[in-house]
């Protein structure tokens, strides 16, 4: 049997905050501590785990994170109004929705309210808009962890076929972008899947890279990857079993099944999982950046 080569994206991510120290040591010299706000809604068990995960990460590097938690039941107005409050003070350079939400709160409306100075999450539609001209301000933290990775260990996407599984805003889309623009890294020829794509199985046999970010834990299989291929998962799943949590985490990718083949792989958890939100305490940081910046000149 062969055994994957796994990418790790906590060794990308130590590497990441060990460069990110000499810009919060700058920052300081200016008065300046990276600030981000945590909008929390319910009691979502991913949703927590992720910000605890974050909070523990923020402390870690002495950066400013509050987390404003409430009710599954709150109206939209009250988290409207938190917003604008958290858009007009200078202590937050960033903030965060943490989706979902529940199915009462327009969730769009929620997402453009974010002044996108402050939009670390890159959702903000001019955000979003930037990217897609090749001109961004603040990339979504996943598909710029899944960037940062394959720069860390030299995959360059340059003539390669690679398949994006899912066509979400939040990975699908972004990530397709950023791999098919002439950047280093990127310049892929680029094939986007989805559930309405007939016999995915004919495009991933085909590629030299697969994204899979489709949610469903899993469904990449070994017939479906060529030898010498690389798999970045994306996939966080819960599937219930005997052990003590009574749960355990699963990827998009079925790594049992994986190692019938001679692949590159991410692992879940420890692959993207770490990225996401090693970018995110980067975006924080780039944004306090560009606020001292401002403060400056005015």
């Amino acid at each position: 049997m062969n055994t994957p080569t796994y990418l790790s994206g906590k060794k990308v991510a130590d590497h990441i905050y060990r460069d990110l120290k000499n810009k919060i040591r700058e920052l300081d010299k200016n008065n300046i501590i990276p600030g981000l706000a945590v909008v929390l809604v319910g009691e979502n068990p991913a949703s927590r785990s992720y910000v605890n995960s974050k909070t523990k990460i923020f402390r870690r590097l002495n950066l400013f994170s509050k987390t404003f938690k409430l009710s599954q039941k709150v109206s939209e107005k009250k988290i409207l109004n938190l917003i604008n409050d958290l858009n007009k003070d200078p202590s937050f350079h960033g903030i965060l929705v943490q989706l979902p939400l529940p199915d009462h709160i327009d969730k769009e409306k929620i997402i453009f309210s974010i002044n996108p100075d402050k939009d670390v999450d890159g959702f903000h539609p001019v955000n979003a808009g930037l990217l897609s001209i090749g001109k961004p301000k603040f990339i979504p933290c996943t598909p710029k962890g899944i960037m940062k990775i394959l720069e860390y260990y030299k995959i360059n996407l340059s003539g390669k076929n690679v398949v994006v599984l899912g066509r979400s805003n939040i990975v699908g889309r972004p990530i397709s972008i950023l791999i098919s623009s002439k950047t280093k890294y990127a310049n892929a020829t680029t094939t986007i899947c989805h559930s309405g794509t007939k016999n995915i199985k004919k495009f991933t046999k085909e590629a030299d890279v697969i994204i899979v970010a489709l949610g469903i834990p899993k469904f990449l299989k070994a017939d479906m990857v060529k030898d010498r291929s690389v798999i970045i998962d994306v996939g966080i799943n819960r599937l219930k079993d005997q052990s003590n949590k009574g749960y355990s985490i699963v990827g998009d990718a079925d790594i049992l099944d994986l190692k019938k083949k001679n692949i590159q792989i991410t692992p879940v958890p420890g692959g993207v999982g770490p990225m996401t939100i090693s970018m995110l305490v980067e975006n924080t940081i780039e944004s306090a950046e560009k606020y001292c910046a401002r403060s400056s000149a005015g």
